[in-house]
């Protein structure tokens, strides 16, 4: 199998070196934290192999924050949500077996299947649309053969959430399909804690064929420690999991699950910071979105990231604008190529930056598009 190397981490900021950015809006999570943020000792840790399903007391903890009867034995520790999508698909997916997956998305969740050689029905979100899901559409999409069907709420790179009729609908669709028992849904709900609105339930609450991955990076603001998981109700799928995590690594660190542990101990009081600060961020981005007559967005539902584009008519070279961007202002979003879209779209990461950084990224957005105008 020849993994290909994604666009969205080759173009990192973290590839590229912060200190050449001065305004990154690339970021899609919360602003990282420092060690010194917890009141942590992990002198009298031992650095041993760890419990391979993760460290109890975490998983025990995000079981109990899902809700919905799951337990402890439902969580599966991975390396960061990125680790969970790919063992994901290793282990449903062979060459020649047909999913169906929303675009635009992380790139993972499209690349890994191809490069399987898996048969991809794509199900696009358009602009026009609101971006919204068409269950119309996704349901015509599916065949008897249908192994899996792949989306993300609140959507990435949009922004754009789900509401609980649309997920159950999803569900169903995947459970009509014709394969033994029906496809698996896969729903990537790494944005979950960042909803301006009540969130629906975790999918794997759901249903026993419904699949949840999360983690630690975006709404804390920990993505050093690579921690995420998987969510599901069916034990064997569950042990499945466990053997290809297993064949990758054996298990995780329990450095980064004992700071993990002592993180979501304190989700209550992370997320409801989070939340006011991602409120005013938000009214930011609406403000100046509303002020800017070159752009045109889909307003965002939850999440910290936008997808707006260059108006058509706005008389922009595209490329020139991003050169600029980048070169004259030390200003970075995230190009619609990171997710298989036209450069007019682009992501801007709005929950990372001060406030000032966040205006002056904005500021340098509306100076280079009216510098690349022809």
């Amino acid at each position: 199998m020849r993994i290909p190397r994604m666009a969205i981490e080759a173009e990192s900021p973290e590839q590229l070196g912060y200190d050449r950015l001065k305004f990154n809006l690339t970021e899609s999570s919360v602003r990282d934290r420092d060690l010194a943020e917890f009141d942590l000792d992990l002198k009298a840790l031992t650095l041993c192999y760890g419990d391979h399903l993760g460290r109890a007391d975490l998983r025990a903890m995000i079981a109990a924050r899902a809700g919905g009867g799951l337990t402890a034995d439902d969580v599966l520790i991975t390396a960061g949500a990125s680790a969970a999508l790919f063992m994901i698909a290793l282990t449903l997916l062979e060459a020649g077996d047909h999913m169906v997956v929303v675009r635009p998305n992380y790139a993972t969740n499209i690349e890994t299947p191809r490069a399987i050689g898996c048969d991809i029905s794509y199900l696009d979100l358009r602009f026009e649309d609101g971006f919204a899901l068409d269950l119309t559409a996704l349901a015509a999409l599916t065949r008897p053969s249908t192994k899996l069907i792949s989306i993300t709420a609140p959507h990435n790179p949009t922004g754009v959430a789900l509401a609980e009729a649309d997920l159950r609908a999803v569900i169903a669709i995947g459970e009509a399909c014709g394969a033994p028992g029906g496809a698996h849904v896969l729903v990537d709900e790494t944005y979950r804690d960042m909803s301006f609105a009540p969130p629906p339930p975790v999918a794997a609450t759901l249903d026993p064929r419904a699949i949840s991955v999360c983690s630690l990076s975006k709404a804390f603001g920990i993505p050093g420690i690579r921690t995420g998981w998987i969510l599901t109700r069916d034990a064997d799928l569950a042990l499945r999991f466990l053997c290809a995590k297993e064949q990758i690594g054996i298990c995780g660190s329990v450095v980064d699950e004992a700071i993990a542990a002592a993180a979501y101990a304190q989700a209550g009081t992370w997320l409801a910071a989070n939340d006011a600060r991602l409120r005013q961020a938000f009214t930011t981005v609406r403000d100046w979105m509303a002020g800017e007559p070159l752009l045109e967005w889909v307003e965002p539902g939850g999440g910290c990231v936008a997808f707006p584009r260059i108006r058509e008519d706005a008389g922009v070279d595209v490329a020139a604008f991003h050169r600029i961007l980048n070169e004259d202002h030390a200003a970075y979003v995230g190009p619609g190529h990171w997710f298989e879209q036209s450069d007019r779209h682009f992501r801007i990461g709005y929950g990372w930056p001060t406030a000032e950084e966040l205006a002056g990224g904005l500021d340098a957005i509306s100076k280079s598009l009216r510098a690349a105008r022809s």
